[in-house]
């Protein structure tokens, strides 16, 4: 097989890993959290697809002991602790799969869940082995996805997460921007590809952020943490195309430890 025809067999695998995925409240304290139940719910960005050394009782959801919530929960040691995130997840697949998990001691709870909702997966599949023309209509696509369906599929969630957990502070955590603008890559997506990827993860935060508040939950941007870390930068914490094909796309160990958990204890 050729170099050229490698690559783009590995993108194509990549992609459909992908499909593994993928502001208001008022804060407690981390003890007082700690005093509770926290439960981890959410998508692959929960549960820690691509930050490795995955729990061997997880099977194909993927929940890393390099997660943002599982390091949380050892420097903190909550009363108890579920972490049932799992790669795939959708806001209907997470209400439906996972907020048994919840109950009335449940004092904190994080969830990642959106951007499955919108296809990803399908979005990232068109940028990177289509036309420029084909990615920024799929872009647009998955944003009008956003703005039209994702607000009540996430009012639902976060109203199945209040009934599970009345009393617990609920943490809505965002996606980080993919990409630096005009940074080091040479190759790969255009500029205005890049752009528009970073623009529509812009308008999923701003819906998290609003059903959020609306919910009276709390949320949390990852963006300043992973600025400086995008791909392109040098430095990235997301992986892009990479063996093995389901850490594609996400954040990496230092994502989790210096972009995820940070921002997660910062709205605790």
């Amino acid at each position: 097989m050729s170099a050229r025809r490698f690559w783009a067999s590995l993108s194509t695998l990549a992609l459909a890993a992908v499909a593994a995925l993928g502001v208001s409240g008022t804060a407690v304290a981390a003890d007082s959290a700690a005093a509770g139940g926290y439960v981890a719910l959410g998508d692959s960005y929960s549960s820690g697809v691509g930050a490795g050394n995955y729990l061997p009782d997880s099977g194909d959801c993927l929940r890393s002991a390099n997660a943002y919530p599982q390091l949380w929960a050892a420097a903190n040691s909550p009363t108890s602790f579920a972490f049932v995130a799992c790669s795939g997840a959708t806001t209907a697949t997470v209400a439906s799969g996972q907020l048994g998990a919840l109950d009335a001691s449940t004092a904190l709870v994080s969830v990642t869940a959106g951007g499955n909702d919108v296809g990803f997966a399908g979005v990232m599949q068109d940028c990177v082995l289509g036309s420029e023309a084909t990615c920024l209509s799929s872009v647009n696509a998955a944003v009008a996805q956003m703005n039209n369906s994702l607000p009540g599929s996430l009012d639902s969630l976060y109203a199945g997460i209040r009934a599970g957990a009345p009393a617990a502070h609920v943490v809505v955590l965002g996606y980080p921007r993919f990409y630096q603008l005009s940074g080091s890559c040479v190759a790969g997506l255009t500029e205005a590809e890049r752009a528009a990827i970073n623009d529509a993860s812009d308008v999923l935060n701003g819906v998290l952020a609003k059903r959020a508040a609306d919910a009276g939950f709390t949320f949390s941007s990852v963006v300043d943490e992973f600025t400086g870390h995008e791909l392109c930068s040098g430095d990235a914490w997301i992986h892009s195309v990479t063996v093995p094909i389901h850490n594609s796309y996400h954040p990496t160990v230092a994502g989790q430890s210096g972009g995820y958990l940070p921002a997660f204890r910062s709205a605790v």
